[in-house]
């Protein structure tokens, strides 16, 4: 009996296993044939449309810093490193 529940369970798993490779490989084909095609056509406009949205961004930001007056801002050129002779006594 617990021989004949071992191969009925068996034999679902494998069952299961073969649907999944088929959803798996209808998943790939889809990508394949639906996806990559739209994001190699539209992609650069994707890019663009990002591009202009970071800047708005960063004017947004510029503009909200000036109106700040620029406190509490990191200098915009160079490194932000102590000057040397700022440090002797």
């Amino acid at each position: 009996m617990a021989n004949e529940e071992r191969e009925r369970w068996e034999k679902q798993l494998r069952e299961a296993a073969a649907h999944v490779e088929e959803d798996v490989r209808r998943l790939v084909t889809y990508i394949n044939d639906e996806v990559v095609p739209d994001i190699r056509k539209n992609g650069s406009q994707a890019l663009r449309a990002a591009a202009e949205a970071l800047q708005k961004l960063a004017q947004h930001m510029d503009d909200h810093k000036a109106a700040a007056g620029g406190v509490g801002t990191a200098p915009t050129s160079g490194p932000a490193t102590p000057d040397k002779d700022a440090q002797r006594p």
